[in-house]
């Protein structure tokens, strides 16, 4: 459930329903299915494994699981790091995005928001909230600050209330009350008919042909196919550290195998069935295809902040299910969030011998400087940048690293007996092979194409204005930055005995 939880987040409900839009519709979920079976269950069956296995010799973090499946190589504690860097990196940004979702919970049920809607400034009201200017709504970030301030603590208090007191109360409490809210708005969106009297063609009936009906020109595309791979890294939160924390919590004979298709099939649901139903749906039917083909190209923030409290409006209610909608975001991002956070918190405890409570601190103050700066930087494109790298790049190095860790140093014969040790299911056979071969061939391949077709242009900023390439510039500065931090700590581990040289019976 706690991976479950990690897994459902924000990308379910936003990120995914317009990465289809944007991407051929029904032709999308080819490359999507393709790159769940090859990438995103193979990955989440290796990294539980690897988790399991590190928690049996006292670690969680990946230093030191990458340390003792390699056999001690040198190299390995540092190449782990990236499994701690990703999380916090979009942490750094997501519990701000909470903010907005729980504040505009609150809009809704005050009415706050309706004279923007009435003028139809949404836009204007989300940039003032956010602090990208002061207009007639806001004067400042300072009521979003507030708001944050409480949200922060909440992810704090419950990562200090420890993985069963705080993180697994949290799941069994958010994880139903996030179904129910999605399953009561996919409900009202698809039973809304045509509702816009001039406009019958604008129905849910064609709302869903456009979410879903193929175009299968679009599959010659090879930013397709990225698209969807980086949608099933992002959404099941494979590569990125959080599920092989968890699973390090594990004891030996716990299973892995039918705990990690249960999380991905528990997500899925979430994404398919409820987040393809909503969004999109509803922007199709208020403003038809046309409307909604543009919504899509704007945005994720766009669609879920500026465009579905126009919808509400329209469906009545007063208020009522627009808070469904953003309670519903902002639990899927605290149970995700707190994940996020989770991998540092155990690297410093397991590997600097620090408290938990501790770890909690000296996280906490890391993720309050960085977010600041976020914060009083969101206009000049910043969160968009760490959100570039930490959720769609580095996810997929991250898991070609363990994946190949996994065949060449565990071994594909001995990871296959591991990963069903006290299993509830037998794994079809075949995955031995997809793991072994089609899983790192394909994540190759992924990145090859992306560096020929993207690396570049990106990594030089063509074609970006003067002033935004320098905050960009200032962005890539502070991620380095805290790579630095954390190899100053695995460093600092390392010299107090944390990573020994393991004997050959060891290894």
């Amino acid at each position: 459930m706690a991976v479950a939880g990690s897994a459902v987040g924000l990308g379910n409900f936003l990120r995914f329903p317009v990465q289809a839009a944007q991407n051929g519709g029904g032709a999308f979920m080819v490359p999507y299915i393709l790159a769940m079976l090859l990438l995103g269950i193979p990955l989440a069956w290796v990294e539980w494994t690897m988790g399991r296995y590190g928690g049996q010799h006292q670690h969680g973090g990946g230093p030191g699981v990458f340390h003792r499946l390699t056999g001690g190589k040198p190299w390995a504690k540092y190449l782990g790091i990236i499994t701690i860097f990703i999380p916090l990196c979009i942490t750094f940004y997501y519990i701000y995005i909470e903010t907005w979702t729980l504040s505009f919970a609150f809009f809704s049920l005050t009415g706050q928001y309706q004279d923007a809607v009435a003028a139809h400034e949404m836009d204007k009201f989300l940039a003032g909230f956010m602090g990208a200017e002061s207009n007639k709504y806001f004067d400042g970030p300072w009521t979003a600050i507030s708001i944050f301030s409480i949200v922060f603590a909440l992810n704090y208090w419950v990562l200090y209330k420890g993985i069963s007191g705080g993180i697994e109360k949290l799941s069994k409490i958010g994880m139903p009350i996030l179904f129910v809210c999605g399953i009561i708005l996919a409900v009202r969106v698809l039973t809304l008919g045509s509702p816009v009297a001039e406009h019958p063609d604008w129905n849910v009936n064609n709302a869903l042909g456009f979410m879903w009906n193929p175009d299968w020109s679009r599959l010659d595309e090879a930013k397709v196919w990225i698209a969807a791979a980086g949608q099933i890294f992002f959404t099941l939160s494979v590569g990125m550290g959080c599920i092989m924390t968890y699973a390090s919590y594990l004891k030996s004979r716990d299973d892995v195998a039918l705990s990690g298709l249960t999380a991905t099939s528990a997500n899925e649901f979430a994404e398919v069935v409820l987040g393809g139903s909503i969004a999109v749906v509803a922007a199709a039917v208020f403003f038809g295809v046309a409307g909604a083909q543009e919504i899509a190209k704007q945005g994720s923030f766009n669609l879920g902040f500026v465009t579905m409290p126009y919808i509400f409006a329209q469906m009545g209610g007063e208020g009522l299910i627009g808070f469904i909608w953003f309670i519903l975001l902002f639990v899927a991002g605290v149970t995700s969030s707190v994940s996020l956070i989770e991998p540092l918190v155990t690297f410093l405890k397991d590997e600097l011998n620090m408290t938990r409570g501790k770890a909690i601190f000296a996280t906490g103050l890391v993720n309050l400087f960085i977010t600041g700066f976020i914060i009083a930087t969101i206009k000049h494109g910043t969160l968009d940048e760490m959100d570039f790298w930490a959720g769609s790049v580095l996810p997929v190095v991250s898991g070609l690293i363990m994946v190949l860790i996994f065949n060449i140093y565990l071994g594909i014969d001995k990871g296959w007996d591991e990963m069903h040790h006290g299993a509830l299911i037998q794994i079809p056979k075949f995955y031995k092979f997809i793991i072994r071969f089609i899983t790192p061939a394909y994540l190759i391949l992924l990145l090859t194409f992306w560096a020929i077709q993207e690396w570049w242009p990106i990594a030089t900023m063509q074609g970006v204005e003067a002033d935004k390439a320098s905050w960009i510039s200032i962005t890539r500065l502070v991620m380095a930055g805290f790579l630095v931090l954390l190899v100053y700590w695995v460093w600092k581990a390392d010299k107090q005995g944390k990573f020994p040289k393991l004997h050959k019976e060891a290894k």
